[in-house]
């Protein structure tokens, strides 16, 4: 009687073959009808558990719905309305501060054209270079 360890397939014969889409339909069926497991399937053809779980996802009728759900408790979930609120106050506070700095801008402008005078250059708020040190210079002789 022959043994099953005898016709054991090698790794590069296992890599040369196909199983046609037929064949691994009807597995996949017998698979969701109970018949059989896909560790049998997985002996008796020696084809590794990943690839029956791709004929599965292919071809199988049990698609599982890919569905995410959240779990929070009451606390993360008064927490993130907080938050939400406190966004929403913000940007509500940057928008105001536009607004005056929009209206200061336009007002220096308007004062520029009616007294000719260049108010921008003279109230300059533009940090200076130095750094407030002030260096000994040696005489040039």
């Amino acid at each position: 009687m022959a043994r099953r360890d005898q016709f054991k397939m090698s790794v590069s014969e296992r890599r040369l073959r196909t199983f046609s889409p037929s064949f691994k339909t009807k597995k996949v069926r017998e698979i969701e009808q109970g018949k059989t497991k896909v560790s049998e399937i997985c002996k008796q053809y020696e084809v590794s558990t990943t690839n029956v779980y791709k004929w599965i996802e292919k071809y199988g009728n049990m698609k599982k719905p890919q569905v995410r759900m959240i779990v929070e408790t009451e606390s993360d979930t008064n927490q993130l309305l907080e938050l939400k609120k406190r966004v929403a106050e913000l940007v509500r506070i940057v928008g105001q501060k536009q607004i005056l700095l929009d209206f200061k801008d336009k007002m220096i402008e308007i004062a520029e054209e009616m007294y000719g005078i260049d108010i921008k250059k003279k109230c300059s708020l533009e940090p200076s270079n130095s750094t407030g040190k002030t260096e000994k210079r040696s005489p040039t002789v």
